[in-house]
């Protein structure tokens, strides 16, 4: 998986091993899903404080496109945890969409193909 790390903000910038630790983690059992990953750490209102860290994650998958979640919290941490969570549950249930789709694809096939294999019609 290709990680590519964005901050303006020299704080968020010593973060940078342990953000590509943390989204390899994150999606260690979608790593096929995902070739690419863009991770951008942004502090929306500078020194004035309050909940002002923007975590915003840009994913290139397979078969499901591409997928942008951004969350705000107080810090750096937070809010990378929380965007890593909301498209980790994202791509779950893409995958799992896509799987029962295909078993149903299957199983239809397999059901057109018996009950015109025979030479009789279906009932």
């Amino acid at each position: 998986m290709q990680i590519l790390f964005r901050t303006r903000h020299p704080e968020a910038a010593l973060m940078r091993d342990a953000v590509e630790r943390r989204v390899r983690f994150a999606f260690r059992r979608l790593n096929a899903l995902v070739p690419r990953a863009e991770i951008k750490l942004e502090d929306i209102n500078g020194p004035r404080g309050g909940p002002d860290k923007r975590c915003q994650i840009a994913l290139r998958t397979d078969g499901a496109g591409a997928v942008v979640v951004s969350t705000v919290a107080k810090d750096w941490r937070c809010a990378l945890d929380e965007a890593l969570a909301s498209a980790a549950r994202h791509l779950l249930r893409t995958w799992r969409r896509s799987t029962a789709q295909r078993k149903q694809l299957r199983r239809d096939g397999r059901a057109s193909s018996e009950s015109h294999g025979t030479g009789e019609y279906p009932a």
